[in-house]
């Protein structure tokens, strides 16, 4: 090697500078013990749970790949999985138009009293445990003493039994699952829309440009991370909806609204097989997995960022 080449050897680390490296993980510690503990370990154990037979009674029996080979041929499980499509697809539909729409309705100009009260008043079933939700509108949707056929027998409507019907329990699930979503999808278009400079209004207004020009043209595109946003968070959310089937309906009649939440608990904790219920945990998983990548490589394509 020639002379003025040589690697020069690496300053050593000052005491300070490992005080603080020592510092940063003492203060990580506690996120990842508790990330650890709760996700990733769980994880791991349903991943080998799902590869045996347990019942919680007797030791775990290795059964190698049995429980993913029932995954096909199980038809409530199919079913489930239907409805959740049907439920996540209308809930995050529903969600994203009325929660932008509301967030355009309270971003107007208005008095300040009023639009906190109606932030708040929109948001205030996020702040609450979707149990307690569910057994209201469990009332609301009530057959014979329901506050919603009530309203609709008085402008002449005939009471529909929205949760003891096979065609009406999975649209009933699905409206409350919009209700039950608007008030944190609007909060998010709120403060997109909030974050897009006015100048870039006045000047289109300058140019003539109208309220569908503006909201096309510059609305839209200047809100896409937080359509993104909402799409990645509603997907995952309604795939994982259990109150609002198992409360409402208890996923009937039939299993005309079960939810693959709904059919998990009752495979893993009511028949205890255990080792069935972490298969199609596991596989639950691995589809939120490949739904969100397919969503961020899709997105990549027509979200804006400035």
């Amino acid at each position: 090697m020639k002379r003025g080449t040589e690697a020069k050897p690496r300053a050593p680390i000052s005491k300070m500078r490992l005080h603080e490296s020592l510092w940063g993980y003492l203060m990580q510690a506690p996120a990842l013990l508790i990330v650890t503990a709760f996700i990733l370990l769980p994880i791991v154990v349903s991943l080998v749970l799902a590869f045996t037979e347990y019942d919680l009674l007797t030791p775990p029996e290795w059964t190698d790949t049995a429980n993913f080979l029932r995954l096909a041929s199980d038809r409530r499980l199919w079913k489930s999985f239907r409805n959740t499509v049907a439920v996540a697809l209308g809930g995050v539909i529903g969600n994203n138009v009325i929660g932008f729409l509301l967030a355009i309705g309270v971003n107007r100009a208005m008095s300040k009293a009023l639009k906190y009260f109606l932030r708040a008043a929109l948001f205030f079933p996020v702040l609450t445990t979707g149990s307690s939700l569910a057994l209201v509108w469990r009332y609301i949707f009530g057959t014979d003493r329901g506050a919603l056929n009530w309203v609709l027998g008085q402008i002449g409507i005939e009471s529909i039994p929205w949760l003891t019907s096979g065609e009406w329990s999975l649209r009933s699930v699905i409206l409350y699952r919009i209700w039950r979503g608007i008030g944190m999808t609007m909060v998010v278009y709120l403060a997109g829309l909030q974050g897009i400079p006015k100048d870039i209004y006045e000047a289109a207004k300058i140019d003539g440009a109208g309220s569908w020009r503006l909201t096309s043209r510059i609305t839209l595109p200047l809100i896409t991370p937080s359509v993104f946003f909402s799409l990645i968070m509603g997907f995952m959310s309604e795939f994982q909806v259990f109150e609002g089937s198992y409360v409402l309906t208890t996923g009937g009649p039939g299993d005309a609204s079960r939810t693959i939440a709904v059919y998990l608990y009752e495979v893993a904790f009511r028949r205890f097989e255990m080792g069935y219920g972490a298969s199609i945990a596991f596989v639950l998983l691995l589809l939120l997995v490949c739904l969100t990548m397919l969503q961020f490589w899709v997105g990549n394509r027509w979200v804006y960022y400035e």
